[in-house]
């Protein structure tokens, strides 16, 4: 036993040293599959965004196949004017979601998009109202900011002989699912299927009226453009947790009052109250939707990944059939 105490910090300091290798030839192998692309005002996008391409979405370009964007809307969950923040939790964020783009053999890009300070109720992050009705140049329609991003990445890759799909897979939990899923009513033409997780209590109707009463963005659509064929269309998936209490309609950064409470009294003051009622509406607006919620989870990003990958991968494979 004595002999066995003596060694311990050998192994201690072996198994340490294992560990950075490990995670030195993880990183490595990251650095050398992701490229940071700096704001271009005169492409259309004003914050930086980051791109992994997956040896996958190689293998597809040289059998020259289409290849796949997934896009995942940052979330930094906190306020900061400093774009370093938010840069330094979308490499991150690529750097987690890169695991994703391998399994499912598609090219990750993810947005820097701040989250001011100053001006907080421009709730950047999940593409509230004022996002879209802000005249901030730097965050001014970051819908359009997103698909120039996407526009600049296809271009960039093009050069490189890899042919991307204009119509991406986008996905998010949390304020990034509330951006996903708004994202995907304004442009549904651009999109290919959207996984949502945990939408901020409630996902947008993808209807203009409920009970006689106008639902206006982002409660619903009766205030922008619309496309209701083009989004019955897009394959969706939502999932929450059965335990899940976050409610985005709680806070001002994210929901003026008034249409925080048009929701609590029509549809229920809980995100569980309002999970059926929200499925209801996109089943009898024609959506090719399908509403999870899983038992013995609350908002918890980890425990329901699986479920959007899982349903991307069918999406891909029904498309490579």
């Amino acid at each position: 036993m004595r002999l066995f105490r003596r060694h311990i910090p050998v192994i201690a300091i072996a198994l340490i040293a294992i560990t950075a290798s490990i995670i030195a030839i993880v990183l490595g192998l990251f650095a050398a599959r992701v490229r940071h692309v700096s704001a271009d005002a005169n492409a259309g996008f004003h914050a930086d965004y980051y791109v992994y391409v997956s040896p996958g979405a190689r293998r597809l370009a040289r059998e020259s196949r289409i290849v796949t964007l997934l896009v995942q809307p940052n979330n930094s969950g906190t306020n900061s004017d400093d774009p370093n923040v938010h840069r330094d939790d979308a490499w991150w964020t690529t750097f987690g979601r890169s695991g994703i783009a391998d399994h499912l053999n598609v090219v990750l890009l993810v947005p820097a998009f701040i989250r001011p300070a100053t001006d907080w109720r421009i709730y950047t992050h999940a593409l509230d109202r004022d996002a879209l009705l802000t005249e901030r140049n730097d965050l001014k329609r970051l819908d359009l900011q997103l698909m120039a991003m996407i526009d600049h990445a296809r271009t960039t890759l093009a050069r490189e002989g890899m042919q991307i799909d204009e119509r991406v897979l986008i996905q998010g939990f949390s304020a990034s699912g509330m951006f996903a899923n708004r994202f995907t009513a304004l442009h549904p033409d651009r999109v290919k299927a959207a996984a949502v997780g945990s939408p901020g209590g409630w996902p947008i109707a993808p209807v203009a009226t409920y009970s006689g009463e106008d639902l206006p963005y982002p409660a619903g659509v009766s205030n922008v453009s619309f496309d209701a064929a083009a989004f019955r269309d897009v394959p969706q998936m939502f999932v929450m947790g059965a335990l899940d209490d976050n409610d985005s309609l709680d806070f001002r950064d994210g929901w003026d009052e008034e249409p925080a409470r048009q929701i609590d009294r029509l549809f229920g003051d809980t995100p569980l109250k309002r999970w059926p009622r929200a499925e209801s509406l996109y089943r009898e607006a024609g959506a090719n939707a399908k509403f999870m919620l899983i038992d013995g989870v609350g908002h918890d990003r980890r425990k329901l990944q699986r479920h959007s990958t899982d349903f991307f991968r069918e999406v891909l494979q029904r498309e490579w059939r």
